[in-house]
């Protein structure tokens, strides 16, 4: 690696989504396994907080799975709870009802295999604002899913957001080939930027114990880093608990001396 500089934030916060899990569930009716079982053996594994996000096909967490999970997060109340998903189709309802820790507004469509882009400014500037508004005024942080562009994060911090979730795919998808020093430059500016503007930083999608040391030692200022289906997947093999100890150990190395 070529690229070393060192993130100023002295840890990151480890946050599970349990996407995956409702995935297997929704495979038969018999309710293993069970989303809330995930979340309680995570959080007592040491992870920071609980992601979801719920579509609105409920093709994988189910709108009973967001309200079962806030329920069992007020017994971790130093946990986060992040509800994600697209603001203009089911998400605003949970974050009124629940209001959770953090909203992550994600521009999905639909049908959409997964999240795969950010949100544009100007473009998507005046209909967020009000959205975001919203959400703050209920006591609610909300976070925009960006792609690791530099000039898009004074447009987020303008519309409102209190964070970005950097869209760390392109990343991940370099990791093996010639192009993953640029990437990681690309992330680390994006990243700078965020911070510069006053933002806080998240960051996610395809993050997993061979790339997640590396990002978080470049990457400045990352706040929370939300993982899925490299977390459930490893979990399968490995159990929750020693997952969760493995993927805290990959931040804890991003920050070592």
């Amino acid at each position: 690696m070529t690229v070393a500089s060192r993130s100023p934030h002295p840890t990151t916060a480890l946050s599970v989504n349990l996407n995956k899990v409702a995935l297997v569930r929704n495979t038969r009716h018999l309710g293993i396994p069970s989303v809330t079982r995930a979340a309680t053996l995570c959080l007592q594994a040491g992870a920071h907080g609980i992601t979801v996000h719920p579509r609105p096909d409920e093709r994988h967490i189910r709108t009973h799975d967001v309200h079962e999970l806030a329920e069992l997060l007020k017994a971790w109340p130093d946990r986060e709870f992040n509800i994600e998903g697209n603001p203009f189709h089911n998400l605003m309802g949970f974050v009124r009802e629940l209001r959770p820790q953090q909203v992550t507004f994600v521009p999905d469509s639909e049908g959409q295999f997964t999240s795969d882009h950010g949100w544009s400014f100007p473009a998507d500037a005046e209909r967020l604002r009000p959205l975001i508004d919203e959400a703050r005024a209920l006591g609610v942080r909300v976070s925009l899913f960006m792609d690791a562009e530099p000039d898009q994060m004074a447009g987020a911090k303008a519309v409102g957001a209190d964070r970005v979730e950097l869209y760390t795919e392109p990343y991940a998808a370099a990791w093996h080939t010639p192009q993953r020093d640029a990437q990681l430059q690309r992330f680390q500016a994006a990243a700078q930027a965020a911070l510069d503007a006053g933002l806080g930083l998240n960051a996610g999608h395809d993050l997993n114990r061979e790339n997640l040391t590396a990002f978080l030692r470049t990457v400045p200022g990352v706040s929370e880093v939300s993982i899925g289906h490299a977390l459930i997947a490893d979990a399968l093999e490995l159990g929750y608990s020693a997952t969760i100890a493995d993927y805290n150990r990959c931040i804890a190395d991003a920050f070592a001396p």
